[in-house]
């Protein structure tokens, strides 16, 4: 469903397993950045009515995921530690294309936005079947059920803003520039990406 061409190495669940303050910190961060990137889109393309009330509870959503995971650090009486450089998102921002028409970084932008959540969606699927603890299968799973639902609706507001038939040239290049990102990234257990 997700298309993304080079699936995380197997290991990553291991090796994220072994420093959950790590893994939750930098969860809770990219939950953080998601909300952020909504509020932008809302605020750079206020007239785009139709994304506006689309967008709006996904803020409220991502917050509230945020709120969760600092609920689920603070139950395991884990630390919330500071923010890091997100190596692949910078990546696939640098691939983005900040020419064209307004609509055309408007649907460039919702490109990246979808690929974040499927990459999300991909690994919150392989902690909720692969890691150790049951409780975090569990809250995991939940998440993995969310960021399914946000690929789906960048992807189709992509769509609806620019050319489908360029738009669905351009998903399959970042696609395929993703799987290379993702084959030349370190293998991190801290990084949700």
């Amino acid at each position: 469903m997700l298309g993304l061409q080079l699936p995380t190495d197997p290991r990553w669940v291991k090796i994220a397993e072994k420093d959950l303050e790590e893994i939750l910190t930098d969860h809770a961060y990219c939950e953080q950045k998601a909300a952020t990137s909504c509020i932008s889109l809302i605020q750079q393309y206020p007239e785009r009515n139709e994304m506006v009330k689309a967008l709006a509870p996904i803020v409220t959503e991502e917050w509230g995921h945020f709120r969760l995971v600092l609920q689920e650090l603070e139950k395991r009486e884990l630390q919330l530690g500071s923010q890091r450089k997100d190596e692949y998102v910078n990546a696939l921002l640098k691939f983005q294309k900040k020419d064209g028409s307004r609509e055309d970084r408007l649907v460039e932008r919702l490109l990246v936005c979808a690929l974040i959540e499927a990459r999300s969606c991909e690994r919150f699927r392989l902690l909720s079947l692969h890691i150790n603890d049951p409780a975090l299968r569990d809250f995991y799973h939940k998440f993995m059920v969310a960021e399914a639902g946000h690929y789906r609706l960048f992807i189709d507001l992509a769509k609806r803003y620019g050319n489908p038939e360029k738009v669905k040239v351009r998903w399959q290049e970042y696609l395929a520039h993703e799987a290379t990102i993702m084959d030349n990234l370190e293998l991190r257990g801290d990084r949700m990406h």
